[in-house]
C-alpha cells in the first residue's frame, strides 16, 4: 500500500477511471499533431524573421537616399530583433532535433532552417551597416544623383530577398532558381558602381571619403544578393534532397533537370523515397 505506482502504470489506472483504456492509435496521432505544429512553427517563424529583414533593408536604403539620420538610426538599433529571432528559431530547432529525431525530408527541413535563419541574420548585420553608413552620411550634402545607382541596387536586391523567401513559403525550386540567377545582375551592377567610384576618387579627391562609403553601402548590398541566392539554394535542397552549393546556374539547371526527369511519373528509375 505504501508503494508509488510507476508513472505508465499510473496513467493506465487514471485512463481506466476516466472510462476506458487511452488508444494507441490516438496517443500516435495526438504525437504526430504536435510534431507537425513544431515543424510548421519554425517554418513560419524564418518568415517572420524574413519579414523583420526586408523591411530593415528597405528602410535601410530609403534611409540612404533620402538623407533621414533617423531612420538610419532606427534601423541600426533594431537589429537585436534579427539576431533574437534566430537565438529563438535555432533553439526550437535543437530541441526538434533532440526529441523528434527527424528523418528524410524532416530532417532537411530542419538542416534548411537553421542555414536559412544564418543567412538572415547576416541579412540583418549588413542592413545595421547600412544604417550606420546612412546616418553618417545625411549630415553632408547629398550628391545631385540623390545615390540613384545605391537605390537601383538595393531594388534588385529587395525583390531577390522577398523572392527567396517567397520560395521558401511555397516550397517553389523554379522560383527559387530563378532569384538564384538574379545574383549575377547584382554583381554586375556592384562591379559597375566600383568603376565608376574609382574614377571619381581618381579625378577629384575631395569624393574619396564619400565615394568609399557608397562602396561599403554597394558591398553590403552585393553580400545581401550573396544570402538571399544562399537560401534559394536551401529551398532546393529542402525540395529535392540536392545540394547545389559551389554549382554553377547552368549546372544546377541541367542537374535539376536530370532529377526532376528521375521522379516523373512512370519512370521506371524513378525515386519513390522522402
Amino acid at each position: 500500500m505504501g508503494d508509488f505506482l510507476d508513472p505508465v502504470t499510473a496513467l493506465l489506472y487514471m485512463t481506466a477511471i476516466a472510462g476506458g483504456p487511452m488508444e494507441t492509435s490516438d496517443l500516435s496521432h495526438h504525437i504526430l499533431s504536435r510534431y507537425n505544429a513544431e515543424l510548421e512553427g519554425i517554418r513560419s517563424g524564418v518568415l517572420q524573421m524574413g519579414g523583420l529583414v526586408e523591411q530593415q533593408l528597405q528602410n535601410g536604403v530609403k534611409a540612404l537616399t533620402t538623407g533621414n539620420s533617423r531612420l538610419g538610426e532606427e534601423v541600426a538599433r533594431l537589429d537585436y530583433k534579427v539576431n533574437a529571432m534566430e537565438v529563438s528559431i535555432d533553439d526550437d530547432c535543437s530541441r526538434i532535433l533532440a526529441i523528434r529525431g527527424p528523418t528524410a525530408s524532416d530532417l532537411r527541413l530542419i538542416v534548411a532552417v537553421i542555414k536559412t535563419i544564418t543567412d538572415l541574420e547576416r541579412i540583418g548585420d549588413e542592413t545595421e551597416k547600412l544604417g550606420h553608413i546612412a546616418s553618417r552620411l545625411a549630415s553632408i550634402d547629398r550628391p545631385t544623383d540623390q545615390y540613384r545607382e545605391i537605390k537601383h541596387i538595393g531594388e534588385l536586391v529587395a525583390e531577390m530577398v522577398h523572392g527567396a523567401l517567397d520560395a521558401f513559403a511555397r516550397l517553389d525550386t523554379e522560383a527559387a532558381l530563378k532569384v538564384a540567377r538574379r545574383d549575377r545582375i547584382v554583381d554586375e551592377e556592384y562591379e559597375a558602381l566600383q568603376r565608376q567610384c574609382i574614377t571619381f576618387m581618381m579625378e577629384d579627391p575631395r569624393t574619396i571619403r564619400r565615394a568609399l562609403d557608397v562602396l561599403w553601402v554597394a558591398r553590403a548590398l552585393e553580400r545581401i544578393g550573396d544570402h538571399a541566392k544562399n537560401i534559394c539554394e536551401y529551398v532546393i535542397y529542402m525540395v529535392l534532397g540536392k545540394d547545389i552549393r559551389h554549382l554553377s546556374i547552368e549546372d544546377v539547371e541541367k542537374q535539376l533537370a536530370v532529377l526532376r526527369a528521375g521522379r516523373a511519373p512512370g519512370n521506371a528509375g524513378a525515386t519513390t523515397g522522402n
